[in-house]
């Protein structure tokens, strides 16, 4: 775990044909197998092309000056690369693509992100598409591929797989039916977390939908034990996906800033605490980017992603600890809770000379306190 915040956020230039394309850590798509044989895979047809899941663009690059690409992605750290790289794209959910507007989709299945979110950006990829438009589909038959592929045949019609390598696919497609209308995407659940209900609602794809994780439980419950009172506290809640930590410190009395790097979360975390009645920040940002350079708090708080598909992947959670230990005040407190298997004690200790396990159950919750208060 040796990995800078200077280091997370820097953005590494690559040479492409007629430009620059920049990758950074926390930013999908680059050195991943299922975008690489897209890539490889990939051709222009008609004049206008959308990329439904661009990463930071790996995928359909080679579509860049031979049509006009527009892609839609909701990741801000991939967004800062496409922003550097000058690729077109803006911060939207698949399912705002333009209707009908595009002789070519290509699309590198979400599958991390659920079933739910697969099938919206499918149906959205339809929607998208004029009549005898194509869509580049990629995936790993490991993660559902063949599954999502049959699913695209019945929205679109014909389609067969054009380039194999290992478990990785790619499908053309051509549309030739129209597909139904798009279903209502919202859903909510209720919950209650110490001692008080909350409504969440939420998009497809965020993180634990439908339940609040057992995870961020457990660490609200060591934070309640450890801070008698948030009443005037300044609070940071780094990946606050839909609100599972947000709203409940919100409610606490905690002046919560909620920051998270997936634009449909946010969206999620803003109508859950609307909904709610509750006031808090919800940041899309790329770790503390959005931050101003003086922003410091009393307490932070992380359940830090730490996979994208089967592989564990730390860069952003180290990234959080990184972020925690500068934008703690003197004498604030650092929660985080983890998988017992993954080693932050090492890290904790380096960044802030201290650290306590507070609870252990299917969970550890780590606290840390910056010296000086």
């Amino acid at each position: 775990m040796g990995l800078t915040l200077a280091e997370y956020h820097r953005l590494t230039p690559l040479p492409r044909p007629g430009g620059v394309l920049y990758v950074k850590p926390g930013a999908r798509g680059y050195r991943d197998p299922v975008y690489e044989l897209l890539q490889r895979t990939v051709s222009p047809f008609g004049k206008r092309a959308l990329d439904l899941n661009p990463g930071v663009g790996w995928g359909s690059l080679p579509l860049e000056g031979r049509m006009e690409v527009e892609r839609l992605e909701t990741s801000k750290a991939a967004f800062r690369c496409l922003e550097r790289s000058g690729l077109r794209a803006r911060l939207a959910p698949p399912w705002e693509a333009e209707e009908g507007g595009f002789e070519l989709v290509v699309l590198a299945l979400p599958a991390g992100r659920g079933s739910a979110y697969v099938e919206a950006s499918l149906l959205a990829a339809a929607h998208a598409l004029r009549p005898g438009g194509r869509v580049y589909l990629a995936g790993d038959k490991n993660k559902g591929f063949e599954r999502y592929f049959k699913g695209a045949r019945d929205l679109l019609g014909y389609g067969e797989v054009v380039a194999r390598e290992g478990p990785y696919r790619v499908a053309l497609l051509e549309k030739e039916k129209d597909p139904p209308p798009l279903p209502p995407l919202w859903r909510s659940f209720q919950a209650q977390i110490l001692g008080q209900a909350y409504t969440f609602h939420h998009l497809p794809g965020v993180f634990s939908a439908g339940r609040v994780d057992k995870a961020s439980l457990l660490l609200l419950e060591a934070l309640s034990q450890e801070v008698p009172s948030l009443e005037g506290r300044r609070v940071l809640d780094l990946g606050a996906g839909y609100g599972a930590l947000t709203l409940p410190l919100a409610r606490l009395g905690g002046e919560v800033v909620g920051v998270e790097d997936d634009l449909v979360s946010v969206l999620s975390l803003r109508k859950s605490l609307e909904a709610n009645g509750l006031s808090a920040q919800a940041l899309h940002s790329d770790v503390d980017e959005a931050l101003t350079r003086e922003d410091r708090f009393d307490i932070i708080v992380t359940n830090p992603p730490f996979h994208v598909g089967g592989a564990v992947i730390l860069d952003v959670a180290q990234a959080f600890v990184e972020a925690a230990a500068a934008r703690l005040k003197p004498g604030g407190g650092f929660f985080l809770v983890a998988n017992p298997f993954l080693k932050y004690e090492a890290l904790l200790e380096k960044r802030f000379g201290n650290f306590k396990t507070l609870l252990v159950r299917e969970y550890k919750v780590l606290f840390a306190r910056r010296e000086g208060g």
